[in-house]
């Protein structure tokens, strides 16, 4: 028995440090669904804030007093926002940061849009204006959640030793959503009032 002993210890430590790292690359693929998912929900506000913007567009076309660039401006920011596309398996910081310019963009311009006075008259965008502050809303709260399903993973991941097993999976941290610099402040646009009155 004596004779064996050696490689019974061999082996039970080598079956320790597969159970080990297996557990370690098992639980962040575990965390890395989740992110996936909340990624998943993350796109979907996203996009059904999109959906509604059409409807905005079409409400506000005919309003004489509204300026036309703006309008213009919220159509190509749509565009740019919904061409801007994650693989959540891959994300980058640069990625994020692209992302979240384009939205960013967006959310300072409908915020434009929605402060237009002439516009609130109209019933049919007052609907939508509910509609999108409650998409913006969701918007926030699948930010919030897809930052939480972020935090254990990069945990799992960058805590020693399990740095040295995660580099060995070519595992790498994963971005959080963050402010974008001056989304705070609404984009400058001019309205014509002098040359509307003007041609009266």
């Amino acid at each position: 028995m004596r004779k064996f002993l050696p490689w019974i210890i061999i082996v039970v430590i080598i079956l320790g440090i597969y159970a080990w790292s297996a557990g370690i690359y098992n639980k962040a693929m575990t965390y890395d669904q989740g992110i996936k998912e909340a990624w998943g929900n993350v796109n979907t506000a996203y996009q059904k804030r999109n959906d509604l913007i059409v409807n905005l567009v079409k409400s506000v076309q005919g309003q004489a007093d509204y300026e036309k660039g703006t309008l213009e401006a919220v159509v190509k920011a749509r565009a740019e926002a919904s061409q801007t596309k994650i693989d959540p398996t891959n994300i980058t910081p640069e990625q994020l940061e692209k992302f979240n310019n384009a939205q960013s963009t967006l959310s300072r311009l409908l915020m434009t849009v929605e402060n237009y006075p002439s516009l609130q008259a109209n019933q049919g965008f007052l609907k939508l204006q509910d509609e999108i502050t409650s998409m913006e809303n969701q918007i926030l709260t699948a930010r919030t959640r897809y930052n939480e399903a972020i935090k254990p993973y990069n945990n799992n991941i960058l805590t020693f030793p399990r740095n040295i097993l995660a580099g060995m999976y070519g595992l790498k941290e994963k971005p959080y959503f963050e402010a974008v610099a001056g989304a705070e402040k609404a984009p400058d646009v001019e309205f014509n009032f002098d040359k509307k009155e003007e041609s009266k």
